[in-house]
């Protein structure tokens, strides 16, 4: 049984790209470092994503060039894209459906349920974003393979409601620098990227 965890490498040619898409690859690196300390019963494994920008490239060639033995070893699918936002929100893909009405393939209400139980044990609040398929889970989703995970808002205005919520400014958008010269290390919440780190 094999968990996959993934976050892509590139960004766009217009932005150095250190919130999109640097926090999630760095999120996922520390993560593989601390796990040398452990001993996980399956098989736990890392993938770092080409071409993401370009059209999610890397991750649907790795998932259109495995054989349908390899894919069914692959029990969830992980993503992590921009963890840092500046005017940042706790947002995690709504399997059940419940906020957007597509839900996941079975297995992905579970994941949603357990970023939930995280964020509520940290009393942080969170809600569900949008499965909309601009990010590198979606050829595991076309395969059937149960995927979650986070995000911390992008080129969308942050709302009254979340404002007051996650603190921040309402009307400007997650991420003002995205796909953006100014997307560098002075464009991350230190924040949002070390309560979504300890999340993944």
């Amino acid at each position: 049984n094999t968990v996959m965890v993934g976050a892509h490498l590139d960004s766009v040619l217009e932005g150095p790209g250190i919130n999109d898409n640097g926090s999630g690859t760095a999120a996922i690196l520390e993560t593989a470092i601390q796990m040398r300390k452990v001993r996980p019963q399956n098989t736990v494994r890392f993938a770092f994503w080409g071409a993401e920008e370009a059209g999610l490239v890397g991750s649907t060639d790795y998932v259109e060039t495995r054989t349908e033995e390899e894919l069914a070893q692959i029990k969830l699918y992980l993503n992590f894209d921009m963890l840092g936002s500046p005017n940042y929100a706790n947002f995690v893909y709504d399997g059940d459906g419940s906020d957007f009405g597509l839900p996941g393939p079975d297995g992905s209400a579970d994941i949603e349920a357990l970023f939930g139980d995280f964020y509520e044990s940290r009393g942080e609040a969170y809600e569900g974003t949008e499965i909309d398929f601009r990010s590198d889970y979606g050829a595991f989703f076309d395969f059937g393979i149960p995927f979650g995970g986070l995000f911390s808002g992008a080129e969308d205005p942050k709302s009254p409601e979340q404002a007051a919520a996650y603190g921040g400014t309402a009307g400007e958008p997650f991420d003002p620098c995205y796909h953006s010269a100014c997307d560098t290390y002075d464009n991350v919440s230190l924040h949002a990227l070390a309560v979504n780190a300890d999340s993944v």
